[in-house]
């Protein structure tokens, strides 16, 4: 369980960065579908490098799916790269094609809504596994858990007043969704670790 439990970490580190690329692309495309001819060619390049990168993402997801924790462990910084020429692409986007205060705001708030769903299905998969594990050990997993949907309440409510703003920069929401995926970083991890303690502890 010890492995496997690092293993949960990563695949819910790589899923919520799937979902908020898929969350992005989405807001994208119904943009483009929107834009000026010339606008929308420039829009439409950059969604397929987009798109590319996801793939690739995925791609690594994929082949390390049954792999092990070292394997998860060096695959992640592979995976942080590919994450963050996504980010940087999606930065471009903004600053050319999708300068729009109301395009900004529909993706931060899909991304936003992304997030929120990954803090769910993480916390899911934490108490499904932690129910398999002896019973003497609730306690830890009950504060685990308590502590994650904590989090995942606060990381929610900030970014619910920046939705309500209304007019920040993508720089703004950007930064709050990172600030967010930290959390849940930490959040996931701390998790995970309860369950790796105590089942080295059994």
């Amino acid at each position: 369980m010890t492995e496997q439990s690092s293993v949960h970490f990563y695949l819910n580190w790589a899923k919520e960065r799937i979902d908020e690329m898929d969350a992005a692309l989405a807001s994208f495309e119904v943009k483009t579908g929107q834009a000026k001819a010339e606008s929308k060619v420039k829009a439409e390049q950059i969604i397929a490098d987009l798109k590319k990168r996801r793939d690739e993402f995925q791609v690594q997801l994929k082949m390390q799916a049954e792999a092990g924790e070292a394997a998860w462990a060096r695959s992640r910084t592979e995976l942080e790269k590919q994450w963050s020429g996504f980010e940087a692409q999606m930065k471009t986007y903004f600053e050319g094609a999708g300068k729009q205060l109301e395009q900004q705001q529909a993706t931060f708030k899909d991304i936003a809504a992304a997030q929120a769903k990954a803090w769910r299905e993480a916390a899911d998969k934490f108490r499904v596994a932690a129910g398999k594990v002896a019973a003497t050990h609730t306690g830890d997993f009950d504060a685990a858990l308590k502590q994650m949907k904590f989090d995942a309440s606060e990381a929610e409510a900030r970014l619910q007043q920046l939705k309500q703003a209304g007019s920040e920069s993508w720089s703004v929401l950007s930064a709050a969704l990172a600030e967010s995926r930290k959390a849940f970083d930490r959040a996931n991890q701390a998790a995970w670790n309860a369950l790796k303690g105590s089942s080295s502890k059994s």
